[in-house]
């Protein structure tokens, strides 16, 4: 049987609300179906199966809100028989019963002789009473607990300490999740999130989503968290390098007047197709930092921070950048922001950046340095479009140009592979024609 369970949909999720399941027992699933609709504090979130097999059974109901690595449902793979139903079995405990209402049910062989031979039995040597039943039994007293043997101190990491006394949280009332039952750092938050939580909103009816307001709310919460996270394990290191623009600007307006509006490229998927090739070269700065290591992603998939209009900001991510061509990047640029806005994003989205890009240019920002969201390792950040005054090749010039910022885990890499990285996404923004590939 296999068990499809509540996904992590980013570091600072905790639970989600089940909205919808699009599913029901029997039905057959494959690879990458939506089956169910989870709310969280930042969208109405599609989650995908990545198993194929037959819906056993659904296990949490609509409208129900619970942690992350929740059973929602079972699965059976094909040709696997379902699961038998439990037998109905009696309860252990049951009424006693008295030793004549014992003896009555007991069918006796010897009760025609007892009517006619009164006297005869009467002679007979008394046969021994039959033990009573099980049931009928005296509750017998309870056994005094065994003294418990000698307690080996549970292991909690200096850094979960530290943070415990800070947070005046009691280390005996948290359950530790790492090795062993060790307490973590995330135990220790967990703890101080549920001791400071009052009192938690009543369900909603199933279906029913959470208001603008409630939801800008809970976003800043859990933006709060996973920002304090980031700050606090992960050790930043900030970078800038000048990116010229007019080669990329000028060869995207000539590609762009030979196409209709609604096919045109913005600048900003030069500067993600850009950013996924060069994280190909350098592979330290696309992955994720877990149990004190560094794990490269296979393919880079790239987080988009978006603000929404309620307030707030989510990164999903536009998965396999550095093999798609800049028109089907404009098109699932386009489609993510459309769906990020509305609440309407899928748990692969939500769980599968492996570095993220954000672009304040918009907003008349120059640089911007960005907040490294774990577990990722880097992220890349993009201001505005400005004319400056350069010398280049000998020569005076006004050119356009952008200031790229790269934040990153001193973990995972250092300065001298982030200033060759940011080199990279330099070099290939001077070569749109490499990026249309």
């Amino acid at each position: 049987m296999i068990e499809f369970k509540m996904p992590a949909l980013g570091s600072d999720m905790d639970e989600g609300t089940l909205n919808e399941w699009m599913v029901k027992p029997g039905d057959k699933v494959t690879r990458g179906q939506v089956v169910a609709v989870i709310e969280t504090t930042k969208a109405a979130v599609e989650i995908e199966c990545w198993q194929e097999g037959i819906i056993e059974a659904l296990v949490v109901p609509v409208g129900e809100t619970v942690e992350v690595g929740t059973v929602l449902a079972t699965l059976r793979a094909d040709g696997e028989a379902p699961a038998a139903t439990a037998p109905v079995t009696a309860p252990l405990t049951t009424p006693s019963a008295t030793p004549s209402t014992t003896t009555s049910t007991t069918p006796s062989t010897d009760a025609e002789p007892q009517q006619k031979e009164p006297r005869k039995r009467a002679a007979k040597a008394p046969r021994k009473a039959p033990k009573p039943a099980a049931a009928a039994r005296a509750p017998e007293a309870p056994v005094p607990a065994r003294p418990a043997g000698p307690q080996h101190r549970r292991w909690v990491s200096p850094a979960a300490r530290r943070l415990a006394a800070n947070l005046s949280v009691d280390l005996d009332g948290v359950s530790g999740t790492g090795p062993g039952g060790a307490v973590t750092i995330i135990d220790v938050e967990h703890a101080a999130a549920t001791r400071q939580t009052v009192r938690k909103p009543a369900p909603k009816p199933a279906g029913e989503r959470m208001s603008m307001a409630e939801r800008g709310a809970a976003m800043r919460q859990s933006i709060a968290a996973a920002m304090s996270r980031s700050k606090r394990e992960i050790p930043h290191y900030y970078l800038a390098d000048e990116i010229l623009m007019d080669t990329a600007l000028t060869w995207l307006t000539a590609r762009n007047a030979q196409r209709p509006i609604t096919e045109r490229v913005l600048p900003a998927v030069l500067q993600l197709k850009a950013v996924a090739l060069a994280a190909q070269r350098f592979k330290e700065f696309s992955g994720f930092w877990r149990e004190d290591g560094f794990q490269p992603a296979p393919a880079v998939h790239v987080g988009v921070a978006i603000s929404l209009r309620g307030g707030g900001l989510v990164a999903p991510a536009i998965h396999d950048v550095a093999e798609k061509k800049l028109d089907e990047l404009m098109n699932d640029l386009t489609d993510l922001v459309a769906r990020a806005r509305v609440g309407s994003l899928r748990s692969s989205e939500m769980s599968d950046p492996t570095i993220t890009v954000t672009n304040l240019g918009d907003q008349g920002v120059d640089t911007v340095f960005g907040v490294i969201y774990p577990p990722q390792v880097a992220l890349v950040g993009f201001g505005k479009t400005t004319q400056k005054v350069c010398v280049i090749d000998g020569g005076i010039r006004v050119v356009n140009a952008v200031q790229g910022t790269l934040a990153a885990d001193h973990r995972a890499s250092d300065g001298h592979r982030g200033a060759m990285f940011l080199a990279a996404i330099n070099e290939l923004m001077q070569q749109p024609d490499v990026l249309e590939k």
